[in-house]
């Protein structure tokens, strides 16, 4: 019989939702984001699992957490979104180099892992809404570090009765980040570009969704926000299926025996991919550590290393913009887990991260992160780990793998470890070409952006990626701008 799994907040309101509630409505009513008030376990039948395509591994997996969802329907958002929008049909490819295991999730429309949640989202909202009765338009606001903004658009670009209102930082993200975003088309799209950066932007998104009267008027006018940040829940539980295909991938290699323990590379900002990773552990996935990569950024780092999350200190702009991030939204999900339910905590917490800057956790907590290890690159160490990979085995990374390349060095010789080990490449390197091609010679620094997206292609003898074929000569179609200050009011003009 199917066990029914529901979702409730992290901050306190123990009100159970189906997942199809948690899905639409993004976050939860006192601010909380929604979890499942269990993690649900997979019978891990290795020979038969290893057998399994990408569409069939996530029904399986996604089925356990998305149990108001019929087989049929499950698997019609699946098919709707792992198919030739894909430029492979393994749809996460994994490729050994120097060693490890790189499991590249850029293969999607717009050339980033947030395409594997992001195709899947909108045909879940769709059918969540349809569950529901709500016969309400429905408004998805999302701020992006440049990746998120993209994929979101791209999913939800003509959907009916859907607006995606994306804001990113304007001086925070890749050229090519930026064009993309600009050139979608879509009537239902509007992108605004702010003056701040990604926490500036994340924490207007959140105040709104907080804020009661600004709900209120969205409701008179037979609306519903929610979110494709990764603070919804339907984003983290399609990211959890790749880190099993990734297992099972080497497992039918032959290259670890059924049951063998593997190390996890998550080049981390938001926190909500290496989330994802450890409920996989939760369930079955046989994991030693989550490495948790950092940039110069370092709080996170920090954190793991201290117990203490200190977001006073000065934000630090990259080569590897996903991960210029300070507050990490999805660690509240695993901080409640760690103050073993207890949301009082959690709250207190929050309360003096937002009042103070800085939350430090107990001793008790900080067992619970046992299974994490965290260590940081700076951008001369990405740069150089570019350089060396590639001249090593014609392996090309961006600068956020490279980030999680750097710190799985640091890893390994500090400890020694040398269990078999996933590096999650989550971008593809056409995304950012200016640092990549830089990185690997002086010669390249010369040109923009633009150019070395074909001297990229000649250099990997590869095709250009459809998702920014010719980008250069599309037209901007989205020229709003606000400060980050006014994303209430910004919004309104668009709803109102």
């Amino acid at each position: 019989m199917k066990k029914n799994i529901f979702y409730h907040s992290t901050r306190g309101n123990k009100e159970k939702k189906l997942s199809s509630e948690a899905i639409v409505y993004g976050i939860a009513d006192d601010g909380g984001l929604f979890i499942p008030t269990e993690i649900p376990k997979i019978k891990m039948d290795y020979n038969q699992l290893k057998e399994l395509d990408y569409n069939e591994l996530a029904y399986r997996i996604m089925s356990k957490y998305l149990t108001d969802f019929s087989e049929a329907e499950l698997k019609y958002c699946i098919e709707k979104a792992y198919n030739e929008k894909f430029d492979t049909n393994i749809i996460a490819p994994l490729e050994k180099k120097t060693g490890v295991y790189f499991l590249e999730l850029f293969h999607g429309p717009t050339l980033a892992f947030k395409d594997m949640a992001l195709s899947i989202l909108p045909h879940l909202l769709q059918i969540a809404l349809e569950k529901l009765n709500l016969n309400k338009e429905m408004v998805i606001l999302t701020a992006t570090s440049g990746d998120t903004g993209k994929a979101a658009l791209e999913g939800f670009a003509n959907v009916p009765g859907t607006k995606i209102i994306v804001f990113f930082p304007q001086e925070g993200v890749s050229e090519i980040q930026k064009r993309q975003m600009l050139t979608q088309k879509g009537e239902n799209t509007h992108v605004i570009g702010i003056s701040g950066n990604f926490d500036d932007a994340q924490r207007g998104v959140k105040e709104i969704f907080e804020n009661q009267i600004f709900k209120d008027k969205v409701k008179k006018r037979n609306m519903i926000l929610s979110s494709a940040n990764s603070i919804n829940i339907g984003r983290l539980v399609p990211q959890i299926v790749y880190y099993f295909y990734a297992y099972l991938k080497i497992l039918k290699e032959n290259d670890i025996k059924a049951g063998e323990k593997i190390n996890i590379v998550v080049p981390t900002g938001n926190f909500g991919n290496i989330l994802a990773a450890y409920y996989a552990r939760e369930m079955g996935l046989p994991v030693n550590k989550l490495i948790c990569a950092s940039n110069d950024n370092r709080v996170l780092t920090d954190f793991f290393k201290s117990g203490i999350y200190d977001r006073r200190r000065e934000l630090i702009m990259t080569i590897s913009p996903s991960m210029d991030i300070l507050i990490s939204s999805n660690l509240e999900r695993l901080l409640l887990i760690a103050c073993h339910g207890k949301a009082d905590q959690v709250n207190k917490i929050l309360n003096d991260l937002s009042e103070k800057g800085f939350y430090k956790i107990s001793p008790d907590m900080k067992k619970e992160f046992n299974g994490f290890y965290g260590e940081y690159a700076i951008q001369e160490e990405a740069i150089q780990c570019i350089r060396e990979v590639f001249e090593r085995s014609e392996y090309l990374m961006d600068p956020h793998t490279a980030v999680g390349h750097a710190v799985y060095k640091k890893y390994l010789s500090e400890t020694k470890d040398r269990t078999k080990t996933v590096i999650v490449a989550t971008a593809s390197p056409f995304k950012f070409t200016k640092s990549v091609m830089g990185a690997i010679d002086e010669k390249y620094k010369k040109f923009d952006d633009f150019e070395l997206i074909e001297k990229m292609a000649d250099l990997l003898q590869n095709s250009i990626p459809m998702g920014i074929k010719d980008i250069k000569k599309k037209s901007i179609l989205h020229k709003a701008v606000c400060n980050k200050g006014k994303m209430k009011e910004k919004l309104a003009e668009i709803l109102f």
